[in-house]
């Protein structure tokens, strides 16, 4: 067979990559920037909560007035996470309709940083991937992108804040392919997103942030024994807990709206039932991003990965505090609290079943996230990136596992059934998560089909 070579297609190769990297190095430079500004002023909010405890009595007002700001003006940017992906789904539909606005960066990070100095418990993921989207589409417009450019650039943004804020670059490119779409990837947005995540951590990294490190201890690996087996029956833990997080946080969201009129009211009553529960517990260690705390006897997500370093309900009360505070209108993400309440329950687990705490409460940690996200390999490759490759084939079980588990749940609903997960094969491909949740049968219908059943039981045995 003679050889062919075609200089064309490798010029055009060149020129897609010098286009994209002179897109995306200023991109990413500003997304990093901005995610070092946040994570900076972050740290601040939370170190002068715990020198100050008095502050957690002004959160309900601190909710009204995230509220009002958002009310007043938001212009659309409330839809978070989920208008990025509507925005990015629209273009690949060629309809320019939904717009992600410049102010969602500045107001997700002042109502971030707000939720945190108050005592909410939130996360940085949401608002590092907002700042990183917004920042995105402002430069894509004055660039005058097309609608597949300007789809591609928005994904580039994704990875470069998901990337930054947590220093796995390569989890963040694979992240915005992959949470799009639940079992398909973007792989058009490749080398973008790749050299997006990476550049967008070095800016971050140049302004002198460091981020959270986690160690492991070695485990050898085994194809076929009690460790695997293990391993597995934490997986559709994990994977359980993930779609319990999910489908509490819609919920609650939805009672708050449904019976509460006032947006503004909703927060104050979330924030009422935060600062009742920290009292009825005792505790503050469900406050706030929860990675570290003053306190050497608090529960924190360094904490789970020692013997003994949460309780067995640490994960349930993480979450709960997680609920209430993001469903009843506080901004955040939900990521770092999923971490907590993962390594968490991985810590129980371990106990429960005689396993390694450190490798179990790192499992928990990427793998109920996993689940929420609907993102396995993302999750898989953060395990690697946070963890070291010595437990990969752990993590790959764990994520995988407790992404099949998980089901059609998660917590961003404009996410796309791209292969429907076994079991649901109903579910037609392009739907989003919210209409998938919108055919599943609720506790209201559940408890009107028992109803139904109890009233009809006499006349059939009569």
């Amino acid at each position: 067979m003679p050889f062919r070579w075609s200089p064309r297609e490798h010029l055009s190769l060149g020129a897609y990559l010098i286009k994209w990297l002179c897109i995306v190095t200023p991109t990413s430079i500003a997304i990093g920037s901005s995610c070092a500004l946040f994570l900076w002023l972050l740290d601040r909010a939370t170190n002068l909560r715990f020198q100050n405890p008095w502050l957690l009595f002004l959160l309900p007002p601190a909710g009204a007035a995230i509220s009002l700001l958002y009310s007043r003006i938001g212009n659309g940017a409330e839809g978070g996470n989920n208008l990025l992906m509507d925005a990015i789904h629209g273009s690949e539909n060629g309809d320019s309709g939904i717009v992600v606005p410049r102010r969602m960066a500045p107001l997700i990070l002042v109502a971030t940083i707000i939720s945190h100095l108050f005592g909410g418990s939130v996360g940085r993921e949401g608002t590092a991937v907002q700042m990183g989207g917004s920042i995105a589409a402002a430069i894509g417009r004055w660039f005058r992108l097309n609608l597949g450019d300007f789809r591609i650039l928005l994904m580039a943004g994704i990875a470069a804040g998901f990337g930054a804020v947590f220093g796995t670059p390569l989890t963040g490119a694979v992240f915005a392919m992959e949470v799009l779409a639940v079992g398909r990837m973007n792989y058009d947005a490749l080398i973008p997103c790749l050299a997006a995540a990476i550049i967008g951590d070095q800016a971050c990294l140049a302004w002198g942030l460091h981020h959270s490190r986690y160690s492991v201890a070695a485990v050898a690996p085994e194809i076929v024994g009690p460790l695997t087996l293990k391993v597995i029956l934490a997986a559709i833990a994990f994977g359980l807990a993930s779609v319990l997080f999910a489908e509490l946080i819609h919920g609650i969201s939805h009672i708050f709206k449904r019976t509460v009129s006032r947006p503004w009211l909703r927060p104050v009553l979330g924030g009422l039932l935060v600062i009742a529960l920290t009292y009825l517990l005792g505790t503050r260690d469900y406050l706030g991003l929860g990675v570290s705390s003053p306190d050497p006897q608090a529960v924190t997500i360094i904490s789970c990965f020692s013997a003994n370093g949460a309780t067995p309900w640490s994960w349930w009360w993480k979450l709960l505090f997680t609920v209430i505070t993001l469903g009843s209108g506080f901004k955040g993400g939900e990521v770092t609290p999923l971490f907590f309440i993962g390594a968490a329950l991985g810590n129980a687990l371990a106990l429960l079943m005689n396993a390694p705490v450190e490798l179990f409460a790192a499992l928990g940690f990427v793998a109920v996230f996993a689940g929420a996200s609907n993102t396995p390999l993302a999750c898989t490759l953060m395990g690697i990136e946070l963890f070291g490759a010595s437990c990969s084939l752990y993590f790959a079980i764990a994520c995988f596992l407790s992404y099949l588990c998980s089901g059609h749940s998660g917590i961003y609903l404009s996410q796309r059934i791209g292969t429907p997960k076994p079991g649901s094969k109903h579910l037609p491909a392009s739907d989003s998560l919210r209409a998938a949740r919108e055919l599943r049968p609720g506790w209201g219908d559940f408890l009107a089909r028992r109803r139904t059943a109890s009233e009809t039981e006499p006349s059939r045995n009569g």
